[in-house]
């Protein structure tokens, strides 16, 4: 496998898992050498066990930290401080994606960014949706629902109070749907969390 031909067939694909590679005739041992060397001399860039990106200036366009996100930890979405930057619910922009997942939270460095992924109940996987960023779709937490999985990860270990929803520094919450905010109080029978989602929804009242 030249250089040339790899790039002839993953120019589309600038972020690709290693198993992708048997569509060439070389022993899977042989190919993972050269990905090796391509690393080596900059021409790849590993992310995690298996998965790689096309470095610049050889790939056609660029890969978004979030579509990263979401293709090399499945499942998973992209929520939490993340989407609520995206949303401009909160004034902070969010260089590292977090994202959370239903296998073990995880971090790991690559490609400039610290990935973060919280873990959640399955029957928590829900509220996110498809939407378009930059050259790719990537799935996304509702507004609701990232601001549910906040609220929810920080009070199963931390004690929930208003300083802490102040911390947040919510803004522009005009589109904020309360009424989806409410439908998420029946996802988890915990009554401190449940308590937790009626305080967020007075204070959003209010501050609006």
């Amino acid at each position: 496998m030249k250089w040339r031909e790899f790039l002839e067939q993953f120019s589309d694909s600038p972020l690709f898992h290693s198993s992708m590679l048997q569509i060439f005739s070389e022993p899977k041992s042989h190919l993972q050498v050269q990905l090796s060397r391509w690393v080596d001399t900059k021409k790849l860039i590993q992310i995690r066990r298996g998965w790689y990106l096309i470095a610049q200036p050889f790939r056609l366009y660029e890969v978004s930290p979030e579509a990263i996100a979401n293709k090399v930890v499945a499942p998973s979405y992209i929520s939490l401080e993340s989407a609520l930057s995206f949303y401009g619910l909160i004034p902070e922009e969010t260089p590292n994606p977090t994202s959370v997942t239903t296998t073990r939270a995880e971090n790991f460095h690559a490609a400039g960014c610290l990935f973060i992924y919280q873990h959640i109940k399955p029957d928590y996987f829900k509220g996110f949706l498809k939407v378009k960023y930059g050259d790719h779709k990537i799935l996304i937490a509702s507004p609701e629902k990232a601001l549910w999985d906040k609220m929810y990860l920080h009070s199963l270990n931390h004690r929930f109070s208003i300083a802490w929803l102040e911390g947040l520094r919510l803004q522009n919450l005009e589109e904020f749907n309360l009424s989806t905010w409410e439908e998420y109080k029946n996802l988890t029978p915990l009554a401190h969390i449940n308590r937790a989602s009626k305080i967020v929804s007075r204070f959003i009242q209010e501050v609006r």
